[in-house]
């Protein structure tokens, strides 16, 4: 078993932390956004940068770098977070989230914001390109893999499950998705809306590995993710159960907060509550 050391653990808690503590304060200073699908993803996102993925801030492109493609754009939030606590730009840039002459739009931009590997927004394209990323990586014969997160609504698209077909039928054994399994979209229950379950029924007719895990139990993930390293047969989906509004009370389990940014009053209490202050 891949087990963390204390220390590793130790850092990407606290790593998740400051990700929440900035997803709630760019999103208060842009009084727009999504907080709720940001909060669920921040440990996962830690782990990823932290521990798991081979890149470099100070050489954002270099060739053998680690990929990752945000499918479900709207939670930039919580990649920009992310990208700004790696060193990738200075954290203060996060309260420009959302506002003109600044370089982090609502939805990832490539060309202009360093870290981001490919633009995303309309919902299922993102695993596309990740897909696409990961067959270029077989023909180059490079190491480098390839790491995606999707939202369970988002599956509802059906281009997800061609790009799932497609990365079963090329055994993308470099690819690893995640899904947000939180159980919730903007419209609200996704089994009331349209719904994709059983999920991970549906990635092993396509040929995938699939794993659950708490979504936010580093142990569970991090086992998770070595787990889809040794598969070698084909790409693996990591099914994430897990809290929309993860760390926040008043934003747990609520469909409301999935895109609507917290009043400043909010925000500081919000702020707070994360760090632990009372």
């Amino acid at each position: 078993m891949a087990t963390l050391s204390q220390d590793q653990k130790q850092l990407v808690q606290e790593k998740a932390k400051a990700i929440r503590v900035s997803i709630v304060q760019s999103v208060t200073a842009a009084k727009s956004g999504h907080p709720g699908g940001s909060l669920s993803i921040a440990d996962v996102m830690s782990l990823l940068y932290f521990v798991e993925m081979n890149v470099d801030p100070s050489n954002p492109k270099k060739q053998d770098r680690d990929r990752f493609v945000l499918s479900k754009s709207h939670a930039a939030p919580a990649l920009y977070a992310t990208l700004a606590e790696k060193g990738y730009f200075p954290k203060s840039e996060l309260i420009n989230l959302r506002k003109i002459n600044h370089f982090l739009q609502g939805h990832p931009d490539m060309k202009h914001t360093p870290g981001v590997d490919m633009s995303t927004g309309s919902l299922g394209q993102g695993i596309s390109a990740a897909c696409g990323m990961a067959l270029a990586g077989k023909i180059d014969h490079a190491d480098y893999r390839v790491y995606s997160i999707l939202g369970d609504g988002e599956l509802e698209e059906g281009q997800v499950w061609e790009a799932a077909m497609f990365a079963g039928h090329y055994k993308l054994n470099n690819l690893t998705a995640f899904v947000d399994y939180n159980g919730l979209q903007i419209d609200g229950d996704i089994e009331k809306v349209m719904s994709p379950l059983p999920i991970p029924d549906k990635f092993k007719a396509f040929k995938w590995n699939v794993i659950e895990v708490n979504g936010h139990d580093i142990d569970e993930l991090h086992q998770a993710i070595e787990d889809a390293k040794a598969f070698t047969d084909g790409p693996t989906c990591i099914v994430m159960h897990t809290v929309k509004g993860k760390g926040v009370a008043e934003m747990e389990g609520q469909a409301g907060w999935h895109g609507k940014a917290p009043s400043e009053e909010q925000g500081v209490a919000f702020v707070n509550e994360i760090m632990g202050v009372q």
